[in-house]
C-alpha cells in the first residue's frame, strides 16, 4: 500500500528533529499538491555553522537540471536537493531558502540562474545524486499504488472474463517453498473476489500468472521503497552520482522488468475484455478510442530498451527518466484496463439507463437478443469499486446524447479516478486497504503449518513465528520460571511488570541496526506505540520517570520482534531479567549479574555452556587502533556480532563493500577478534608490555576493570564457566561497559541463550540523571527447547498435572463425590473427583493421568462407612474409615524423615 500523500495545498516542513522526506511528500511537492517549509530549528542551525566555518570567498554556480526532465521530476530534484543540503548540516541558508522559494512559487521554470555558494557548497552540489534520489522518490509512491490498484482492476478482469481464477487457490506452506508475494496477491484477489457469481468458467492465461506477475512486482516495490527512504534521508555523506546510480539500479532494474511483464498482462486482459462486451456499437467504439491512446506491446518494448541502453551508457539519470516514463506507461495500460473491465461488466445497464440508443436497440439497453434477466452478482470487494466509478459518472454533469460521448465521457472519469494527483486517489487506496482488512473472507481463520516433530506436546505456528504448548510443556515451564524466580529473589530483587507496548519514541534509538525489528502498532490517530523489543528499555524508563537512584528488580514477561521465524527463533517469545541500577563498587554487580547466570543455568539443568564475555571499551579500543572512524563504531560492532553465524570473510565483505571500511582495516579487526580464551592468561597477553591496548585509554580502563570482574568469578568459582572472547559484540546500542552471553554446548543448536551487558547511559536518556546499571536477560524459550530434548533423549515422562488422589464415585451421586473432595481441597490437598458406573474408565483416568492415589467409593462402601485407599502404581487397595481418609492421605503423602 502506498504511503500517504499530503492533501492538496498541505506544507511539508523540512529539517525538523525527528522529521523524514517520504516518497508522499516528494510526489506531492514534485506535483504541486504540497508547499514546501524549512523548519526554523535548522535555519538557526545553519546560520550558526555557516559563520563559523565558511573559510573562502563565495562563487558563482550554476545548478544544472537536465534538460530531458519533466517539471514533475525537476521538482522531486530540487526537493531532494534541498533535503540533502538541510541534511549535511554545513550549508548557508541562502540556497535552501531559495530552493524553497522557487518550489513554492509553482513556476514551470525552475532555472535557479547563478547563485552564490562557498567553496564547501560546491563540493556538495558538485556530487550531489539528488536527481536520481528525487525520482526515485515518484518511482516509489507510483510503484507502490500501482501495485494496489493493478490488483483490483485485476479482480474487475476476472469478472469481465467470467474467468477460472483457480491459479489464485495458493496458501503459504511456512516451509520457505512458497513465494510469500504471490501467496498475497491470490489471497487480496479472493477477498476482493469473494462471493462473485461471475467467476470460474473459462480458462484465460493472463489470468492465471496474475499472482506471479503481480506478485513479482510486489516484492520488487518493497526493496525500492525501503533503498528509497534510507536514501533520501541519508545525511553527512555526499557521494559521486556514479555510486549510488550503480546501487540504486540494482533495485530499478527489476522494477523495469517487472513493470513490463505487469503492462503486457494488463494490455492482454484488456483487450480480452473489449472482446466480451456485448453491444457490437459499445465495443466497436472502445476498440478506437483504446487503439488511438492506449500503448501497446511494442511500447513496452521499446520503453524498456531505452532503459537498458541507460543502464549499458551509465546514465543513471536517464535510466530513471526513462523507469519513469514506462511507469506512466504502464498506468495508462492499467487505466484502459479498468475502462474495459467496466464497460464489459456495467456498460449495457448502465447506458439502458441514460436512454442512449446502441447498435439500434430500444433505448432501454436491450440488445436486440433475449434479455438475460439473471443478475450480475459482483464480489464483495469489486462491487463497491465498480460502485464508487458509478458514483464519479453520476457527480459528471449532464449525460450525452450518443453512445460515442458517452464513452469519452466514461474514459475521462475513470482516468480522473485512478489519477494520482487527483484529491480523492489516496482515499481510494484506503478504501481498498479497508476492503482487503475487513472483508469477511479474511475473518477466515488460516490454516497455518505446524512443527510436530516433539509430538503432541508442543507445537510452532510457522510463518507466524508464535507457539502454542500444551500441557506437559506449561508444567515444564512453570517449574523453570519457579526456579529462575528463586534464584532472582535470592539475590534481593523485587517484581516489576511493565506495559506490553511503550511509545515509540522510547524504543527507537536503543537497538542498532535492529531497530528494524520492532512491531509497530497502527496509527490510529494518537501516540505512536510499539510493542516492547526487550525489556530492558521500558525497566530504564521506569528508573527515570520514578526518580530511582537504586533499583534491583527482576522480570518475567514477553516481548516481540519482527524476525525470520526458524527453529530457537519466535516473534512472541518470554525473556527473563534481572538488572541492578544505582552507584555501588567497582563491577560488584557485574560481578553478581554473571553469578547469577551461572547459578540459574546449573540450576535448569541445561547440561554444559559457556559464558563469552569482553568489554564495550575494549572493543572500541580496538576499533580505534584499527582505524576505524568513531562514527563507524556502532555499525561495525553490529557487523562483529554476526562472527556466530557467518565467516569472516563475510564479515568482512560486509565491513567493505557495505559500511565503506579499508581491506587494511577490515583484516585488523580480524587478527583482534579471532583472540579468545581463558579469562586471566588472555588478560595477561592483554596487559603485557607492548600491546596496542595499553596505548589506548579506554582499553587500559577496560582491562583494569575486567582485571577486578575476572577475581571476582575466580573466587566466586564460576571463572571456569567464562570464556574471553574479543569477537564479542552485542549489536544493541545502549552497552557501554561490561557485555556477555551465554552459549549451550550440547547436541542442541539454538544459539544464545542469554546475553546482558552494563548501560550506564540509559536511563538518563529519558530524564535529567544518569543512573549506572548492569542487567541480564535469559531466552528462555531457547531454554525450554533444550530442556524438551533432553527429555525426549532420556525417555523422561512428564506430569501436566500435581493431582495426588483421585476421587472415583461408582455410580451417579455427585452430592456424595461434592462432600468427599470438598474434604480433601479443605485440606490442602490436591484432588480431582470422577462420577461413573464403569469401573475402567476411572482406572483408565487415573493411568492416563499419572495420579498416584484413587479413593474408590461403590454402593458398598458408602454401606460399611468405608472408601478403599488404591495405589495406581502396585494396584494395592487398603480400605479405610470414611471418617479417616483425609489422615490417612496425609500420613502417605509426607516423605518419610
Amino acid at each position: 500500500m502506498a504511503d500517504k500523500k499530503p492533501k492538496a495545498s498541505s506544507v511539508i516542513t523540512l529539517g525538523g528533529k525527528g522529521s523524514s522526506l517520504s516518497a508522499a511528500s516528494v510526489f506531492a511537492v514534485a506535483n504541486g499538491l504540497a508547499q514546501v517549509r524549512i523548519d526554523s530549528s535548522i535555519l538557526d542551525k545553519l546560520k550558526s555553522s555557516s559563520s563559523s566555518n565558511r573559510k573562502s570567498p563565495p562563487v558563482k554556480w550554476h545548478i544544472p537540471i537536465p534538460k530531458f526532465l519533466t517539471l514533475e521530476e525537476s521538482r522531486a530534484f530540487l526537493l531532494a536537493l534541498l533535503n540533502k543540503l538541510l541534511l549535511s548540516g554545513s550549508v548557508s541558508t541562502a540556497l535552501p531558502v531559495l530552493i524553497s522559494d522557487v518550489l513554492n512559487a509553482g513556476s514551470k521554470n525552475l532555472d535557479l540562474g547563478e547563485v552564490e555558494v562557498s567553496v564547501e557548497e560546491v563540493g556538495i552540489l558538485d556530487k550531489s545524486c539528488a536527481s536520481l534520489y528525487g525520482i526515485c522518490g515518484i518511482l516509489d509512491y507510483e510503484s507502490s499504488a500501482l501495485s494496489t490498484i493493478a490488483d483490483v482492476v485485476a479482480a474487475m478482469s476476472c469478472e469481465a472474463l467470467k474467468a477460472d481464477v483457480g491459479a489464485l487457490n495458493l496458501m503459504d506452506s511456512g516451509d520457505g517453498l512458497s513465494v510469500k508475494d504471490e501467496v498475497g496477491v491470490a489471497s487480496d484477489l479472493k477477498v476482493l473476489l469473494n462471493g462473485s457469481k461471475l467467476v470460474g468458467k473459462v480458462e484465460v492465461d493472463a489470468v492465471s500468472e496474475i499472482p506471479k506477475i503481480h506478485g513479482s512486482l510486489r516484492e520488487v516495490v518493497r526493496m525500492v521503497h525501503l533503498r528509497t527512504r534510507v536514501e533520501l534521508n541519508s545525511g553527512g555523506k555526499v557521494e559521486k552520482a556514479g555510486g549510488a546510480g550503480k546501487a540504486l539500479a540494482t533495485v530499478l532494474s527489476p522494477l523495469a522488468v517487472s513493470l513490463r511483464y505487469l503492462g503486457e498482462s494488463s494490455f492482454s486482459r484488456a483487450q480480452m475484455n473489449l472482446n466480451s462486451i456485448g453491444s457490437d456499437n459499445l465495443r466497436s467504439t472502445l476498440v478506437g478510442l483504446f487503439k488511438g491512446k492506449c500503448e501497446g506491446m511494442n511500447g513496452l518494448r521499446n520503453a524498456h530498451r531505452l532503459i537498458s541502453e541507460a543502464v549499458f551508457e551509465e546514465d543513471y539519470v536517464k535510466f530513471r527518466h526513462e523507469v519513469n516514463g514506462l511507469l506512466g506507461m504502464v498506468w495508462e495500460i492499467v487505466i484502459w484496463e479498468a475502462i474495459t473491465a467496466f464497460v464489459s461488466l456495467e456498460g449495457t445497464e448502465s447506458i439502458g439507463k441514460t436512454g442512449v440508443e446502441v447498435n439500434g436497440g430500444d433505448g432501454k439497453g436491450n440488445m436486440g437478443k433475449k434479455s438475460d434477466k439473471k443478475k450480475k452478482v459482483l464480489g464483495k470487494g469489486t462491487s463497491v469499486i465498480v460502485q464508487l466509478v458509478k458514483e464519479r459518472l453520476q457527480s459528471g454533469g449532464e449525460d450525452p446524447v450518443d453512445a460515442s460521448s458517452l464513452l469519452e465521457k466514461w474514459v475521462e472519469v475513470v482516468h480522473s479516478f485512478l489519477d494520482r494527483k487527483d484529491p480523492e486517489f489516496d482515499s481510494l487506496l484506503m478504501k481498498v486497504k479497508e476492503i482487503l482488512e475487513s472483508n469477511e473472507s479474511r475473518r477466515l481463520p488460516k490454516l497455518a503449518k505446524f512443527f510436530t516433530g516433539k509430538g503432541k506436546n508442543s507445537c510452532q505456528i510457522q510463518g507466524c513465528g508464535t507457539r502454542d504448548f500444551a500441557k506437559e510443556q506449561m508444567a515444564v515451564r512453570e517449574k523453570a520460571f519457579s526456579i529462575i524466580g528463586e534464584v532472582f529473589k535470592r539475590h534481593g530483587a523485587m517484581a516489576l511488570d511493565t506495559p506490553v507496548f511503550e511509545l515509540r519514541e522510547t524504543l527507537m534509538g536503543k537497538y542498532g541496526e535492529d531497530s528494524k525489528l520492532i512491531y509497530d502498532l497502527a496509527d490510529q490517530g494518537g501516540e505512536l506505540c510499539s510493542l516492547r523489543y526487550d525489556l530492558t528499555v521500558p525497566f530504564a524508563r521506569f528508573v527515570a520517570m520514578n526518580g530511582l537512584t537504586s533499583f534491583k528488580r527482576y522480570q518475567i514477561a514477553k516481548v516481540y520482534r519482527r524476525d525470520n521465524p526458524s527453529k530457537g527463533r519466535y516473534r512472541e517469545f518470554y525473556q527473563c531479567d534481572f538488572d541492578i541500577a544505582g552507584q555501588y563498587e567497582s563491577m560488584g554487580p557485574d560481578f553478581e549479574v554473571i553469578k547469577i547466570l551461572t547459578e540459574l543455568l546449573d540450576e535448569l539443568s541445561i547440561g554444559d555452556y559457556e559464558v563469552k564475555l569482553n568489554h564495550r571499551k575494549l572493543l572500541d579500543g580496538m576499533l580505534d587502533i584499527c582505524g576505524v572512524p568513531p562514527e563507524k563504531f556502532r555499525t561495525i560492532c553490529s557487523s562483529i556480532d554476526k562472527l556466530d553465524k557467518q565467516t569472516f570473510e563475510q564479515i568482512k565483505m560486509e565491513m567493505v563493500e557495505e559500511k565503506g571500511l579499508t581491506i587494511e582495516t577490515a583484516e585488523k579487526i580480524g587478527t583482534f577478534v579471532k583472540e579468545r580464551g581463558s579469562p586471566l592468561e588472555l588478560l595477561s597477553k592483554l596487559k603485557q608490555e607492548g600491546s596496542e591496548f595499553l596505548g589506548n585509554n579506554a582499553s587500559v580502563v577496560a582491562l583494569n576493570e575486567l582485571e577486578i570482574l575476572f577475581k571476582a568469578l575466580e573466587k566466586s568459582q564460576c571463572i571456569n564457566k567464562v570464556v574471553f572472547d574479543l569477537s564479542l559484540a552485542r549489536g544493541l546500542d545502549y552497552y557501554t561497559g561490561v557485555i556477555f552471553e551465554a552459549v549451550f554446548k550440547g547436541a542442541t543448536q539454538v544459539g544464545s541463550i542469554a546475553a546482558g551487558g552494563r548501560y550506564d547511559n540509559l536511563i538518563g536518556m529519558f530524564g535529567t540523571k544518569q543512573v549506572p546499571a548492569v542487567g541480564i536477560s535469559l531466552g528462555i524459550e531457547r531454554v525450554f527447547n533444550i530442556m524438551e530434548q533432553l527429555q525426549k533423549d532420556q525417555n523422561e515422562v512428564i506430569r501436566a498435572t500435581e493431582t495426588q488422589v483421585l476421587v472415583s464415585f461408582l455410580g451417579d451421586d455427585l452430592s456424595q463425590a461434592a462432600e468427599l473432595v470438598s474434604e480433601l481441597w479443605n485440606a490442602k490437598l490436591k484432588a480431582e473427583y470422577m462420577v461413573h458406573k464403569r469401573f475402567t474408565k476411572h482406572i483408565d483416568r487415573a493411568v492416563e493421568s499419572r495420579i498416584p492415589w484413587m479413593i474408590l467409593v461403590g454402593e458398598r462402601e458408602l454401606n460399611e462407612g468405608i472408601v478403599k485407599l488404591r495405589d495406581t502404581t502396585t494396584r494395592e487397595e487398603i480400605p479405610v474409615p470414611r471418617n479417616r481418609i483425609v489422615d490417612e492421605l496425609r500420613n502417605r503423602l509426607t516423605p518419610s524423615p
